[in-house]
């Protein structure tokens, strides 16, 4: 039976063909889905376009939408593991890890909801007698949002939970790989009350479905987290319509041990950064610069870390690392690996693909990867300017402070970094240098959903999550009111 999808608030099967779902890990069969067209988008727009302008939509109270939305993290909470399992099902990622995605849409739902009741606007410094100004921010209108397929339920909360909270409506294009996360909190919004037609899930090809919201000319904003390229190519589509666009891109991330860095805390802290979700994360720490003086027995706690990782069948409640998406991006990460080799780069650790079979984990079934550790290659080689989105790490000794912010900074990418370092001034002092709109010190991969995110250069454009993040799904008007008694003298 094919399972249908979200189209202006019905349940019906899509006109863009059958997608087969399937399980990273072993390869069966999770679901047969009925994919949208360009028709479907062309009816999604159209519904969200009436239901939008609503006056019972338009006109509702801040708390009135907020309701919405704490309705729907309550019913995320209460369904938290059958989602992890989904979510585990879908992308290959171990248990425990979708279910911190899960609580982390919980969490930004929550977030935006207090957001949406709190949200003040402003009345500007008077500079005149004869009238007053209000600057009030209003809803942009129909929103796009197109989601990655390693983070799926939480990136998507991230962008429908603001965008409705600022009284929009939202389509929902998914990762082609990830559709079942989106759709199941297309069926929460539902039970939570949301009107009809606010809300669009359409799983699909990007060529098609992605295409089509981005060209449409109702759709006012696009909010797209992925690769540089595809988003380098709706900021041309936004740039052409004159709309708003945010943008979470590719990185290539660094992460430095200084020389009085605590060794057990920056092993630890590395080694998650780089291999937590198999590196199929735009934040992971895929560069490693490391102090000369420390470089032996960080390294030695490293490798030690690396080689004691648990690989496995997702579901098995002792692993650590999951399968990656695909044989086909499985193929991709191998083919870095070999350009490193062939560049003259050592491989201390893994570097190739697990088979084989054990009691918890058919391997040869599934797209398993070694946590490979590479060394002997320069900044400036392939694999350490090229996102690979694997667990693959490059370490690069330093010794001049200078010289490794300069190698650093030294990516077209700026999306994260990570300092190690018990002298917090320099921490401090390293971490405003570096061209990353997130730096971590003493910790890495930890979010806070106040905090902004997103990126510097080529990691793109505009912010999620904190305060600012409802703003970037509004557009401001200033409105001046007269208070002179007296007629405009020109006239």
């Amino acid at each position: 039976m094919l399972k249908p999808i979200y189209i202006a608030g019905e349940w019906k099967n899509g006109r863009g063909g059958v997608r087969t779902s399937v399980f990273p890990a072993d390869g069966s069969i999770n679901a047969e889905i009925a994919t949208a067209g360009a028709e479907d988008v062309e009816e999604a727009v159209r519904v969200a376009e009436a239901a939008w302008r609503n006056p019972a939509w338009r006109n509702s109270l801040p708390h009135e939408r907020a309701a919405i939305l704490y309705k729907v993290a309550d019913l995320i909470t209460a369904s938290a593991a059958e989602l992890s399992a989904l979510q585990t099902r879908d992308n290959g990622k171990p248990l425990a890890e979708t279910m911190g995605l899960v609580m982390s849409a919980a969490g930004t739902a929550r977030y935006f909801a207090a957001a949406c009741e709190t949200m003040d606007e402003s009345l500007p410094s008077q500079r005149s007698r004869e009238f007053m100004t209000a600057s009030v921010h209003e809803p942009i209108g129909i929103v796009a949002a197109i989601t990655p397929w390693n983070s799926p339920i939480a990136s998507e909360m991230q962008k429908i939970a603001p965008a409705l909270a600022a009284g929009n409506a939202v389509i929902v294009k998914p990762a082609d790989a990830t559709p079942l996360a989106a759709l199941e909190l297309a069926k929460l919004f539902e039970e939570a009350g949301l009107p009809k037609g606010l809300l669009s899930v359409l799983p699909g090809r990007g060529s098609v479905v992605g295409e089509a919201l981005a060209k449409h000319p109702l759709v006012r904003k696009i909010s797209f987290t992925g690769g540089t390229s595809t988003g380098r190519h709706l900021a041309h589509i936004a740039a052409d319509k004159l709309i708003p666009t945010s943008l979470e891109l590719g990185g290539k991330s660094p992460t430095i041990v200084l020389e009085d860095a605590d060794i057990e805390m920056a092993a630890r802290g590395v080694c998650y950064g780089i291999f937590s979700s198999a590196g199929q994360a735009c934040i992971a720490g895929a560069r490693l610069f490391v102090h000369q003086k420390v470089y032996q027995p960080f390294m030695a706690r490293l490798l030690e870390l690396t080689r004691g990782l648990k690989v496995g069948h997702p579901e098995h409640p002792d692993t650590q690392i999951g399968s990656l998406i695909s044989m086909a991006h499985l193929e991709t990460v191998a083919g870095f690996v070999e350009r490193a080799r062939a560049d003259g780069g050592e491989v201390l650790c893994g570097g190739q693909r697990i088979t084989g079979k054990t009691a918890d984990c058919d391997y040869d079934a599934g797209n398993f990867y070694e946590p490979t550790i590479i060394a002997g290659l320069s900044n400036s080689s392939y694999v350490c300017q090229e996102e690979i989105f694997g667990p693959v790490l490059v370490v690069l000794p330093f010794d001049d402070e200078q010289d490794l912010i300069g190698q650093a900074n030294d990516s077209v990418f700026g999306l994260a970094a990570g300092i190690w370092t018990e002298n917090f001034r320099k921490g401090w002092q390293l971490a405003r240098v570096l061209e990353a709109g997130t730096v971590w010190m003493n910790t890495y991969k930890k979010f806070s959903i106040s905090a902004p995110f997103g990126g510097f250069k080529e990691s793109g454009l505009g912010r999620e999550k904190g305060r600012q993040g409802i703003l970037e799904y509004m557009q401001q008007k200033s409105i001046y009111v007269g208070l002179s008694d007296q007629p405009n003298p020109w006239a």
